[in-house]
């Protein structure tokens, strides 16, 4: 990998001024950093025709769950523009057969490769719900997998595109803010690829959008 380490004042920003321009197939994921620049784009950009949007990963809960990806980007982006084609995880139904239900999805009507792919950095380094040395890490035959036990909280079953989708993918983008994550970037951008740091198995060049405090020990 080498990536396109950024440094700057207010990475959200960053990233919601790549969400409005984007097109094609875009690819969003939760938490709170996320959220802000969602909210941010939905301001900049009511008419989101022509997109596709997808998401990285999911928690195994009812779509209204306040743990839900879905209900997150949804309160933060989706129901306050108009346009997009929207194709939910769904969590209900469980990992395995959520993960099946995607993939098909998938082969059905999403692109060989996204387009832009908007994703965090876990505090232990993993990204999508692709955890440290987890087996849906090393799968590769798949586009979709469900993990039974999570990394971290919440500890509920997941749905999770597999790296072969992420590394696919024409653009990715990490976004990245907090001191709680300076250990976890350390790992990820500055050694070799190691499964026990997911985010550092990602290829080419990813943009890592981030703020003093997450690139602290660079």
């Amino acid at each position: 990998m080498e990536p396109d380490l950024q440094v700057i004042d207010d990475p959200a920003g960053a990233a919601a001024e790549l969400i409005v321009g984007a097109s094609g197939h875009v690819v969003l994921t939760g938490g709170s950093t996320p959220r802000s620049a969602y909210e941010r784009a939905a301001v900049r950009r009511p008419d989101w025709s022509g997109v596709d949007v997808w998401f990285t990963d999911e928690r195994c809960v009812p779509p209204e769950d306040e743990h839900s990806n879905f209900r997150l980007v949804s309160a933060a982006l989706l129901d306050h523009v108009e346009g997009a084609t929207v194709h939910r995880m769904r969590g209900e139904l469980g990992p395995h057969d959520g993960a099946a239900a995607y993939e098909r999805e998938l082969d059905a009507s999403g692109p060989d490769a996204f387009d832009l792919m908007l994703v965090g950095l876990g505090p232990d380094a993993h990204i999508c719900s692709l955890f440290p040395s987890d087996d849906a890490l090393a799968e590769r035959d798949r586009r979709v997998v469900g993990v039974e036990v999570a990394g971290m909280a919440p500890l509920v079953p997941r749905i999770t595109l597999t790296l072969p989708e992420v590394n696919a993918t024409r653009r990715v983008v990490f976004l990245i803010t907090g001191e709680g994550k300076a250990d976890a970037v350390a790992r990820a951008f500055s050694g070799p690829p190691d499964p026990r740091a997911p985010g550092s198995l990602v290829e080419g060049s990813p943009l890592v959008l981030m703020d003093a405090a997450a690139a602290a020990r660079l």
